[in-house]
């Protein structure tokens, strides 16, 4: 549903809030949320031009976000790397609809309405004080996997 860079954008602001007041460089966040460096440069680029994040330059310098936690939501994270489609005229084309979405593609952006909803109304600070959810950045536990056995021959009776 979401892009793999909106997910990008999401770690990256979580990882910002958790380490706030402390600017956090490029190779320091990209070690945390797991993403490729290169890229995460050019998601936070567009995090800074939507004023989500700050960038300072030179010797302590880093990102920081640019707003309380309380006042930056998801929407504005996803949409400010890849904003979500809403669906405004058929996809198909056919001259039939005219300006009315057809059932089907009326419901896709009934959902898809809902879902922005959703995310203009959850902010960053209400996912960080999520209590049932993991710690963020948590390292996932190493599962021993038992070999299964061999398939018997196929001319086993």
């Amino acid at each position: 549903m979401l892009s793999q860079t909106a997910e990008y954008a999401l770690r990256a602001v979580v990882c910002l809030a958790a380490a706030h007041p402390a600017r956090l460089t490029t190779p320091q966040i990209a070690r945390t949320t797991k993403v490729p460096a290169g890229y995460l440069a050019k998601v936070l680029q567009s995090l800074a031009r939507a004023s989500v994040v700050k960038s300072h330059r030179g010797l302590g310098g880093g990102f920081v976000l640019a707003r309380p936690t309380n006042e930056i939501s998801v929407l504005q994270v996803i949409n400010a790397v890849d904003p979500l489609q809403r669906i405004k005229s058929c996809p198909l084309e056919l001259g039939a609809h005219g300006v009315k979405l057809c059932p089907l593609h009326k419901r896709l952006d009934d959902a898809m309405a809902t879902v922005e909803a959703a995310f203009a109304g959850t902010t960053i600070a209400e996912v960080l004080a999520d209590p049932e959810a993991a710690t963020a950045f948590c390292e996932f536990p190493q599962i021993a996997l038992t070999p299964l056995p061999a398939p018997a021959p196929a001319d086993a009776p």
